[in-house]
């Protein structure tokens, strides 16, 4: 045991933890033997980071500061080479950085100036670790060197593990023009893959004078160009004619090269939808959010409104008008919204707020008051003065119109109808200005039919005159909100729990049978419920005539897999095709590809191959990996779907709505 334990082992710091900063770990170990052919100790510095706490690469970005050491007390060191691997990026309020979370290691390679002599190495290692806050900790690292220490195949598994992920000279990835254009403040990188671009990350090293933000990309085939804005404290920056060392990481590779910029004016970057037809599918796709079953009875009652009291021409242009105002209103409201996220790092996507349950809980609580309402459960009166005085006042109800409109926007957003999508990803990988003209589009079409009858107000006078049969379309409005309700509720299950959810259904149906039977007796009671019957018969009998357009004939038994970006590469490599479905409960897009399509042949036989591979994405509750994921591919809504194999090694993107024929084709194209 003496002889054992005066025998030679790896140098080693041990694990060192600043007492006021227990979230952080450091440790260098000597990884290998002196390497007489290259002249260094290979040493690991590990660092573990707990929780979301993160520290920054060489190039830290806007914010943050990179690592150093300081090793000037060594005794026979001539060199330090300390090797980054490829970085992750990351935004907080408004910053983009660039940087390791949880754990990383680093290769730090140290040169003796005379390979006979021992090596003491001294160093204080200033580390930064940020979450909202950021911490500067100090930790001295001291080590004798060894020639010939005794190691694990761990540690040696380790170190080779992290000298993989560091980038090296380019071999596979070859440099185009590199321009900076001075008026747009915008260089443009372009590079070419001698392979297939798969999921590619750009970095460049930010100078003195400027840093540079996440890229935007844009694929054809073999070549890619990343444009990044450049920010700098300089009014005057020139980088014209400046080297830059630029990093490229894309699944397995990891690659670095450099490069110089020439001044050069910027064309618009080429591929996707120009900003005209990006506004016509706002119009559009805002257009179509008025026949959503949960938008649609707020349009109905607002027509129902109209037919009660006088029906001057000023009497329905003036309520519409205001409906359509509160529909702008909403989209602006959100187009700030989403710039104010964007401007603090947070991650977005259209319909995201139906992933919280407070915003659901929300919005069942109020389409329950109102179908309540409608049912006759309850009326809200004003004390008389205070009614008689609102009556006489112009532009009575103005309010209430205008919440009506934003009511009417809030219960479409789930829904990621036909065009839509193309909008809302534009309008969120765009400028502020060209995000609010997209999100104005939106509102635009959504508010189109209550701006046609408020131009045209004479046509709500061909309407039937008001009688009891409108007793009946107040019940027929309260079941299509209570409806609403319903989904809503189904949609606070997972949250609330099945028993509790089962309980306030039941209460929500019970409720209006109550209201019905206090107000017209058992007998009236007896002729709703026939009403009901009848009205569940004639759903039933349509459903059973249009059963072939939407009954699923099969199952759901397809073998789906979580998604895994960085598995699809893999699988694809084996000559395996990966189909790849981005849904959420909430979603009713989702839900009709679902049926529609992908359970009906011959779409779920093809999925059932022996070579497919299923991958789904799961968003009804937030998932930064999905979100990201989205966000790479120019998305920020769903449904998503993608279709990889050796035919198809970059993925080809599917329509929102999906047919047969398309998917088809795509499962095809993929094989070859």
């Amino acid at each position: 045991m003496l002889l054992l334990s005066l025998s030679p082992r790896a140098a080693d710091t041990g694990w060192l933890q600043a007492p006021e900063h227990p979230p952080v770990q450091v440790r260098l170990v000597q990884a290998a033997p002196y390497d007489a052919d290259a002249g260094h100790y290979p040493t690991l510095l590990q660092v573990r980071l707990a929780d979301d706490w993160k520290t920054y690469w060489r190039s830290p970005g806007e914010g943050g500061i990179a690592p150093r050491l300081q090793w000037q007390d060594s005794d026979n060191v001539a060199e330090v080479d300390w090797r980054w691997p490829g970085p992750e990026r990351f935004h907080l309020l408004g910053v983009e950085t660039q940087g390791y979370q949880r754990d990383v290691d680093f290769p730090i390679l140290i040169r003796p100036a005379d390979a006979d002599r021992p090596v003491r190495f001294d160093a204080l290692l200033t580390l930064p670790s940020c979450t909202t806050i950021c911490v500067l900790t100090e930790y001295r690292l001291q080590l004798t060197l060894d020639p010939a220490p005794i190691l694990d195949d761990v540690l040696s598994h380790r170190y080779q593990q992290a000298l993989s992920r560091v980038p090296r000279a380019a071999s596979l990835i070859s440099a185009g023009d590199w321009h900076w254009d001075p008026e747009r403040q915008q260089i443009a990188v372009r590079l070419e893959h001698a392979r297939d671009w798969q999921q590619p990350e750009i970095f460049v090293d930010d100078t003195e004078e400027a840093v540079f933000s996440q890229p935007s990309l844009h694929i054809e085939g073999k070549r890619l160009e990343a444009r990044f804005k450049v920010g700098s404290w300089d009014p005057e920056l020139d980088l014209d004619g400046r080297a830059l060392r630029v990093t490229v990481t894309d699944q397995a590779l990891a690659e670095e090269l450099q490069g110089q910029l020439q001044r050069a004016r910027l064309a618009p970057p080429a591929g996707g939808p120009g900003l005209a037809l990006v506004l016509g599918y706002a119009l559009l796709g805002g257009l179509i959010l008025n026949i959503m079953p949960c938008v649609l009875p707020v349009l109905g009652l607002k027509l129902n409104s109209l037919l009660l009291g006088h029906r001057s021409r000023a009497q329905v242009r003036r309520p519409l008008l205001l409906s359509a105002a509160g529909i702008l209103l909403s989209f602006w409201g959100l187009a700030a919204f989403m710039l104010i996220l964007t401007w603090s790092g947070a991650r977005l996507g259209w319909g995201i707020q139906f992933q919280q349950p407070g915003f659901i809980g929300f919005m069942l609580l109020v389409t329950a008051l109102f179908s309540l309402n409608l049912f006759g459960l309850f009326e809200i009166r004003l004390p008389s003065r205070l009614g008689t005085w609102l009556a006489t006042r112009p532009g009575q109800g103005d309010g209430g119109h205008l919440l009506q409109g934003m009511f009417a926007t809030l219960l479409a957003t789930p829904c990621s109808a036909p065009f839509l999508g193309t909008a809302v990803a534009a309008a969120l990988a765009s400028s502020p200005l060209v995000l609010i003209a997209i999100f104005t589009g939106l509102g635009l079409g959504m508010a189109l039919p209550w701006l046609l009858l408020a131009l045209f107000p004479g046509f709500v006078r061909f309407m039937p005159k008001p009688g009891p049969w409108m007793v009946t379309v107040k019940w027929l409005f309260g079941l299509m909100l209570l409806a609403t309700s319903l989904w809503l509720l189904s949609l606070l299950a997972p949250w609330l729990g099945q028993g509790p959810a089962l309980a306030l259904a039941a209460l929500l149906v019970l409720l209006p049978l109550y209201s019905l039977l206090r107000r017209h007796g058992g007998r009236g009671l007896l002729f709703g419920l026939a009403g009901l019957l009848l009205l569940a018969a004639a759903a039933g009998t349509t459903a059973l005539l249009t059963q072939s357009s939407w009954v699923s004939p099969v199952k759901d038994e397809l073998a789906w897999q979580p998604l895994d970006p960085a598995r699809i590469a893999r699988e694809v490599a084996a000559g395996r095709r990966v189909f790849v479905d981005i849904t959420a409960d909430w979603c009713i897009t989702c839900q009709a590809n679902k049926i529609g399509v992908l359970l009906r042949e011959p779409v779920y036989g093809a999925l059932q191959q022996e070579d497919m591979v299923l991958m789904r994405g799961d968003w009804t509750r937030p998932d930064a990996m999905i979100t990201d994921y989205l966000r790479q591919h120019g998305r920020a809504g769903i449904p998503f779907n993608q279709v990889f194999g050796p035919g198809l090694p970059r993925g080809r993107e599917l329509e929102v709505l999906l047919t047969t024929n398309q998917v088809m084709d795509a499962l095809a194209e993929a094989r070859q």
